[in-house]
């Protein structure tokens, strides 16, 4: 048994090659308090605390956040987190939803054994160990924007628990540890517990945030959930052909509803020109009288065709209104 002085304190090597930190700090799990009150104290059913626990994949109890009942902001981009990087550029080969009737839970991106895999976001190593529920190695962060991301199947694990990183630091080699057919990272996003669909927020063939804000709901939390771009011309093989079918379906659908509202959007403006020029038309059909010496309401009128109570209306003049000679009357 060796003691190793770190960064981190002082750390115990046993000879089996396993560790253990003296005097271990005692840490509450607690990354964001912001999120962290607004979670457990002013939902209207509050959910429970996320707990730090280094043996577990998940640290919440009986959380649905499809029950959630207020939108939570969250700030992807904040100074602390130190910007986001891509965990690998690797293709995806297979996207969040229903795969072969079961939820996959993250995206699977294409790499090699022994590429680098990095830690998307800044935070705290809180899991980082083979995993026997199918995740093999596995290394999750909580991060202080109030996410908790998973890198499944590593072929070696770079990172302890407990260990603070930075966003683009080198956490593991990829690898196919685990139930997996071949050398790819099973990436997750998590918020308490409960996977959100990593295209929410991470445009991965162009290696960036979507956007610099997460607004998370309940909508988020629905199984098999997906943004609207999830499923391109190219449906991946693994997803069931019925459910591809169905998407495919669902996009024509809207591509006819969001026709339809462009065509009612050109008949709308075709009418309103038609209208503008009926009105230009009557605007030049408009004729007028000049008053002459001698002219009363009623011969105006009878020349024109028009009784003198109209003449009157189309004047804004009483039939008792004394004529002013050179006075323009309006007569249609």
């Amino acid at each position: 048994m060796d003691t190793v002085e770190t960064v981190y304190g002082k750390m115990i090597v046993y000879s089996n090659k396993t560790w253990s930190f003296l005097n271990k700090p005692v840490f509450d799990g607690v990354m964001n308090p912001r999120i962290n009150r607004i979670m457990t104290l002013e939902q209207e059913t509050p959910f429970s605390k996320q707990s730090w626990n280094n043996d577990v994949c998940f640290t919440t109890k009986n959380n649905d956040l499809s029950l959630l009942k207020d939108t939570v902001w969250l700030c992807l981009t904040e100074d602390s987190n130190k910007g986001f990087k891509i965990p690998v550029p690797g293709v995806t080969t297979s996207r969040y939803g229903i795969r072969n009737g079961k939820n996959h839970n993250g995206i699977d991106l294409n790499l090699k054994t022994g590429d680098t895999v990095c830690a998307a976001w800044s935070g705290k190593v809180r899991y980082a160990k083979f995993n026997d529920g199918g995740f093999g190695n596995l290394v999750i962060i909580r991060h202080h924007n109030g996410l908790e991301t998973f890198y499944a199947h590593l072929s070696k694990l770079l990172v302890f628990p407990d260990q603070d990183v930075i966003a683009g630091e080198t956490i593991g080699l990829g690898g196919s540890t685990g139930h997996s057919t071949g050398p790819h990272l099973h990436f997750e996003v998590r918020f308490y517990d409960d996977p959100i669909n990593p295209e929410e927020m991470i445009d991965f063939a162009n290696k960036k945030l979507k956007f610099e804000n997460l607004f998370v709901h309940k909508s988020l939390f629905k199984s098999g959930a997906k943004p609207s771009e999830y499923f391109d011309d190219k449906e991946d093989e693994k997803i069931e052909p019925k459910k591809v079918e169905e998407v495919k379906k669902e996009k024509i659908e809207v591509k006819k509803e969001k026709e339809k509202v462009e065509v009612k959007k050109e008949v709308k403006k075709e009418k309103e020109k038609e209208k503008e020029k009926k009105v230009e038309v009557r605007k030049d059909k408009v004729k007028y009288y000049m008053v002459k010496s001698g002219d009363t309401l009623s011969a105006i009128a009878a020349r024109h065709k028009l009784t003198v109570s109209k003449l009157c209306q189309l004047n804004g003049i009483k039939s008792s209104a004394t004529l002013r000679v050179g006075k323009s009357l309006r007569v249609n």
